[in-house]
């Protein structure tokens, strides 16, 4: 036991101190790990949804593809129809 009172002092608040610095530096890496955590999941999550959406345009744009091929085979055929009959498309 220091026998001055400034060793007393020293003596009793140290163990306060360094459990509060361990304290902070255990809160400070939780949240500096959330941060990091949440940016990496925010980017996962806007390179996922950009993927989803070129999907969904190439697959619409296939469905208008195939729609456009069936509009013109519909017409080609019924232009070859009417030719053969005579009779002009109406």
């Amino acid at each position: 036991m220091p026998e001055s009172l400034a060793g007393a002092i020293v003596f009793s608040v140290t163990p306060t101190i360094v459990v509060g610095l361990i304290f902070w530096f255990i809160v400070r890496a939780l949240l500096r790990s959330d941060r990091t955590e949440r940016a990496v999941y925010a980017k996962v999550e806007a390179e996922e949804r950009a993927k989803a959406e070129a999907e969904e345009r190439a697959e619409s744009r296939d469905l208008a593809a195939a729609a456009d091929r069936a509009d013109l085979a519909g017409r080609s055929g019924r232009s070859s129809r009417s030719g053969r009959t005579g009779h002009g498309a109406v």
